[in-house]
């Protein structure tokens, strides 16, 4: 349960791509609350310290994921968790930019630490209760292939097997060229629940060129009553010294997701998803290790 902070609350900035960590457990050590947005850490190592930390100083911890107070995806959730659509069996969630306007400033591995992330903690929020035992993931520069050698990845699918037996869908792209895409879908055992919607108002215009809707571009407008609320929680859950509903073990397990798993290039070889010590590989192409061999539920779950 955390105390009540010394004085104020912060916010950590960082240059995109960065770890927060560090700054997390300064500002925890001096007794602040912390509303950190993701990623909170580039390695599971960096985000234990950062929880403990927060911990330790009995201050506040909450992360920026903003997807779990959309009015949709929050009501899917408490239908899932109240057994409305039965037993969770096939989960899908995404991600899709509208435009990818300069590869040249896309850090390898953001479409893992810093889009996907999204969808790994959506699908654990629609997921309730479940852990992963499986990760593995294809990624390639399909949008932008002259930046490939680069390190650009610009399309990903991840799978995910959850040890209720669950198997999930996480995708991201940096480019649909019709709108701001966020979307998830959870088929039970007894129904099914879908959420997103990228329309900008629910108009729909009929014409002699057929079927048109205006769509969402940016996600400030997409997830605007979900940024406000996010925010009035962490300033609420500061006020009345409780837990926030998104903490920093969130973040660790989300962030784990993208640290278990093995990711496979456009030319068919396998890529090791992990850095030392579980952490992303700094910087750089992936690193080839060679023929494409899928991880078992056994080695997965050692991770």
């Amino acid at each position: 349960m955390p105390r009540r902070p010394r004085g104020s609350a912060v916010s950590p900035a960082r240059p995109r791509g960065s770890s927060a960590a560090g700054l997390v457990e300064a500002a925890a050590r001096a007794g602040k609350a912390v509303y950190c947005e993701k990623p909170m850490a580039v390695t599971l190592a960096e985000a234990d310290c950062a929880v403990a930390a927060a911990a330790e100083a009995g201050t506040v911890l909450q992360v920026g994921f903003n997807r779990r107070y959309d009015a949709g995806f929050r009501a899917a959730h408490e239908k899932i968790t109240a057994g409305a659509i039965g037993t969770p069996q096939l989960l899908r969630s995404l991600t899709r930019d509208p435009k990818l306007v300069d590869p040249s400033r896309i850090a390898p591995w953001t479409i893992f630490l810093e889009t996907l992330i999204h969808d790994f903690d959506t699908l654990r929020f629609l997921n309730p209760g479940a852990e992963r035992v499986e990760v593995f993931a294809w990624a390639d520069a399909l949008i932008r292939p002259d930046f490939k050698e680069r390190g650009l990845l610009d399309t990903a699918v991840v799978t995910i097997r959850f040890d209720n037996g669950a198997l999930a869908t996480a995708e991201a792209s940096f480019q649909a060229v019709y709108g701001y895409d966020v979307r998830g879908e959870v088929l039970g055992s007894a129904g099914m629940v879908t959420m997103g919607d990228l329309r900008r108002t629910h108009l729909t215009a009929y014409g002699p060129d057929g079927i048109a809707a205006e769509c969402v571009t940016y996600d400030q407008d997409l997830f605007h009553d979900a940024y406000v609320a996010e925010l009035a929680d962490f300033a609420d859950s500061v006020r009345t010294v409780r837990t926030p509903a998104v903490t920093g073990e969130d973040a660790r397990a989300a962030s784990d997701d993208r640290a278990r798993g093995h990711t496979v290039g456009g030319d068919g070889t396998a890529r090791d998803h992990r850095g030392p010590e579980g952490s992303r590989r700094p910087g750089g192409p992936f690193q080839p290790l060679g023929p494409l061999q899928p991880l078992g539920p056994d080695r997965a779950r050692n991770r």
